[in-house]
């Protein structure tokens, strides 16, 4: 976000807004945005590299959809060594920083559009309300229909249960 203007009203750590908020706000954030990348990592990256290896890669993608080269950023949680850019952490960073607050927002509303087309493609698991949450309604679809390509492997695994008579 550009140094020195007024924050946009109701920007907030983007928990703490309705989905119908940070849909509000997002066209506004990426109106005043310096610039605004989004990165993602597949369900294999996931299952492949781990999660925190993962996010580092998103950001990574991210960064490099800027179209502008990143001096410095900000990243919310804990210190990133493998990031590549020079950043500050701060953990509770959408409570605590506004262009976090900002990106977090823009982030929630790109995943919600997502899960919406996911829930139209494999309808049952209830992605347009649980943004792929492991909700007791989506563990019973996943039981009920098994997964799709979207599911994470290693996560939707569950552990077998032995009836030793007991």
């Amino acid at each position: 976000m550009p140094p020195g203007q007024r924050a946009i009203a109701g920007v907030d750590d983007s928990k703490r807004l309705s989905a119908a908020e940070r849909e509000r706000l997002a066209p506004r954030i990426r109106a005043r945005a310096l610039a605004v990348g989004v990165g993602a990592a597949s369900v294999r990256e996931i299952d492949r590299l781990n999660i925190l290896h993962a996010t580092t890669l998103a950001m990574r993608r991210a960064l490099s959809s800027l179209g502008i080269p990143a001096d410095h950023v900000v990243v919310d949680g804990k210190a990133i060594p493998t990031l590549g850019v020079a950043h500050t952490a701060v953990v509770g960073g959408d409570r605590r920083c506004y262009s976090v607050a900002c990106a977090s927002i823009v982030a929630k509303v790109v995943r919600d559009r997502l899960m919406r087309q996911l829930a139209a493609r494999y309808p049952g698991y209830g992605w347009e309300q649980n943004a792929g949450y492991a909700t007791a309604h989506h563990l019973a679809a996943i039981d009920a229909q098994g997964t799709t390509p979207h599911h994470r492997p290693a996560f939707c695994t569950r552990q077998l249960t032995l009836d030793l008579g007991r």
